[in-house]
């Protein structure tokens, strides 16, 4: 297959998930808490489940890696990395900045990935060397290279797993023009069609990142882990404009050169 025909296929399966996803959006369903503290409902689990089912009918041979059922065929030379959504916590408060992640890497290479938002209806998807669309239009990172009028976004500012880089965000953060946690995924889709030209987390799991970085980087940004690396699989996140990188990273701690 294609890349065209990649980047159609994870749309394709984003847009399935998602929509299942959002069946259930609004719809006071229960909350369980996983192992890890962290919440999630039949909303996740169905539609990660289509999904995988969705996956399994057309690519049998790749592998599959998931946040509610794990990793299927972990020797494949390839494989799908789903979220099914991201932003949980947001889903349900019945917020509707959460999406719905897909992406297919070889190894650590990530080969398309694509970002639904049912809820406020927008779609983004990207391979390299292909662009990003939003919507089926080219997606662009802001131009702004003023810190003083950049807007800047987090997860969650208060950073309880490193403190230290919460003091370095908070410095980060008076120097620019609006800060706000419109967090997960939605950040960076603001990045992404630039609406904002910084976006960080402290902590990512591989399928919270590996859709976010071809999106992030053909638009025309920068995405890397905390330590500068260019990675979807470092843990971690700092997504901006190409204008604003190098002076973020700095100003964050994220001094290797991305």
């Amino acid at each position: 297959m294609t890349t065209q025909g990649l980047m159609q296929a994870a749309a394709e399966v984003a847009r399935s998930a998602g929509d299942v996803a959002l069946k259930f959006f609004r719809g006071g369903i229960a909350v369980d808490t996983k192992s890890d503290g962290t919440p999630v409902t039949v909303a996740d689990r169905t539609a990660e489940q289509t999904a995988r089912e969705w996956l399994e009918r057309r690519f049998p041979e790749d592998g599959i890696l998931g946040e509610e059922f794990g990793e299927t065929r972990p020797g494949a030379k390839r494989r799908w990395i789903l979220d099914p959504i991201d932003g949980t916590k947001t889903f349900i408060r019945g917020v509707p900045l959460w999406g719905t992640l897909v992406a297919l890497a070889e190894g650590e290479r990530i080969l398309v990935g694509a970002a639904y938002f049912p809820a406020v209806g927008e779609l983004l998807v990207a391979a390299p060397g292909e662009g990003c669309f939003w919507n089926g239009q080219r997606a662009r990172v802001s131009e702004q290279s003023d810190l003083a009028r950049a807007v800047v976004l987090s997860t969650d500012e208060r950073f309880s797993q490193f403190p230290e880089r919460g003091e370095a965000w908070r410095r980060f953060t008076r120097d620019a023009a609006v800060s706000r946690t419109w967090g997960d995924c939605y950040g960076y889709l603001l990045v992404a069609t630039g609406r904002a030209e910084v976006m960080v987390d402290e902590l990512l799991s591989p399928w919270d990142a590996a859709a976010l970085q071809p999106i992030i980087e053909e638009a025309g940004g920068v995405f890397t882990d905390w330590t500068g690396k260019r990675t979807a699989f470092g843990g971690n996140g700092i997504a901006t404009n190409a204008a604003l990188a190098r002076l973020s990273r700095e100003r964050l701690g994220a001094t290797r050169t991305p």
